[in-house]
């Protein structure tokens, strides 16, 4: 590389040597290019390299300032991904906590959704994935048989938002 020059992406050698300036640039560059939670960016900093004192110093800062606030990511994410992919809130509380929010976080965020919206969500999900009416019915008739049998599990909705707190 010709003298003077940087690799693309690099940082300045003056900054090189401040960890805390190197995490700033880091977290910048990921919430510029999309939101991200708080476990998402301590992450990137880890791969990268960062001392985990520096990264928390800043992760702190950022969330003192609200670059990043994790509720606020979490009522995004939900409201997107139900309306543009009609997830459950189920499949929400998944993918939120794979993205590092907190379980209180997620429940909030999930609890936004009308049960009226989530059921006609529901409904059109599953007719523009071609499935009859008849054979949804049959499915549903099957768990409401199975609810009635002895050995019978107990459906609890609070049970489904959090995929790892599920008995069987």
């Amino acid at each position: 590389m010709p003298r003077g020059k940087q690799a693309s992406g690099s940082l300045p050698e003056s900054k090189v040597s401040d960890p805390e300036a190197q995490a700033r640039q880091i977290c910048l560059r990921l919430l510029t290019l999309a939101p991200r939670t708080r476990a998402q960016l301590a992450t990137a900093l880890r791969r990268r390299g960062i001392p985990a004192e520096a990264a928390e110093s800043v992760l702190a800062r950022f969330t003192d300032v609200g670059l990043i606030d994790d509720a606020a990511f979490a009522r995004a994410w939900v409201e997107s991904r139900h309306y543009s992919r009609g997830l459950s809130r189920r499949s929400l509380s998944a993918e939120l906590r794979r993205q590092g929010v907190e379980t209180e976080e997620i429940r909030e965020a999930v609890d936004t959704l009308d049960p009226e919206q989530e059921a006609a969500t529901a409904r059109g999900t599953l007719a523009r994935k071609g499935y009859p009416p008849g054979l949804i019915f049959r499915l549903i008739k099957e768990v409401l048989e199975q609810e009635d049998s002895p050995e019978a599990f107990e459906l609890d909705p609070d049970q489904y938002l959090d995929p790892d707190e599920i008995s069987g």
